[in-house]
């Protein structure tokens, strides 16, 4: 075992690169006012010493939830490989920069939809939301689509890590990072029974 639980997901992540379909996928766990947990698939944009990286609508159900909540969990599951790798921790907005750029790396109709979309809201028809699209997309026709104020992404600050392996007659290996300090280096290293 690596000291540095983002040097063993960098080596895990990087394999999972080149035998899963989507090895980006990733689910998010969050939770409401009352305490009842909510979950869904999002991808992961980035990782290393700052945690882990994925893009929201604030206004969606998870923005909304993390605002009032930042304690959140992820997991991913690489099925080709019989690994997963589980993490709980803390969400904290990237800064404005670090959203703009990669608002500006994405393809113009999803730049688009982010405009168009009110996640998570009702929708009544499906031509409603078509229309939006096609109002935004002409309104941003010759132009570069700035991101919205409601368009952001969220460093996950991980306070544990666990790695888990599949092994014969379900003697699976687990190993567990933990820190108190999101800032310290120092992470307590625990095996597990499976």
């Amino acid at each position: 075992m690596t000291d540095s639980p983002f040097n063993k997901f960098k080596s895990w992540y990087d394999l999972a690169l080149e035998k899963e379909d989507m090895p980006d996928a990733m689910s998010l766990a969050t939770v409401d006012d009352l305490g009842r947990p909510s979950v869904r698939m999002v991808l992961l944009k980035g990782h290393g010493q700052d945690g882990f990286v994925f893009y929201t609508n604030l206004k969606s159900k998870k923005g909304q939830q993390i605002e009032n909540n930042q304690n959140v969990a992820l997991c991913f599951h690489w099925k080709n490989q019989k690994r997963q790798v589980r993490i709980e921790g803390i969400a904290e907005q990237v800064s404005d920069q670090i959203a703009d750029d990669y608002f500006q790396s994405r393809a113009k109709d999803s730049q688009i939809g982010a405009w168009a979309s009110k996640q998570s809201s009702p929708l009544k028809t499906r031509f409603e939301f078509e229309a939006a699209i096609a109002k935004y997309a002409a309104k941003y026709a010759l132009s570069k689509i700035p991101r919205p104020e409601h368009w952001t992404g969220f460093y996950i600050r991980p306070t544990l890590i666990e790695f888990w392996q599949d092994r014969a007659f379900r003697l699976h290996e687990r190993f567990i990072y933990s820190r108190e300090d999101l800032n310290s280096p120092h992470w307590t290293i625990e095996q597990q029974y499976p």
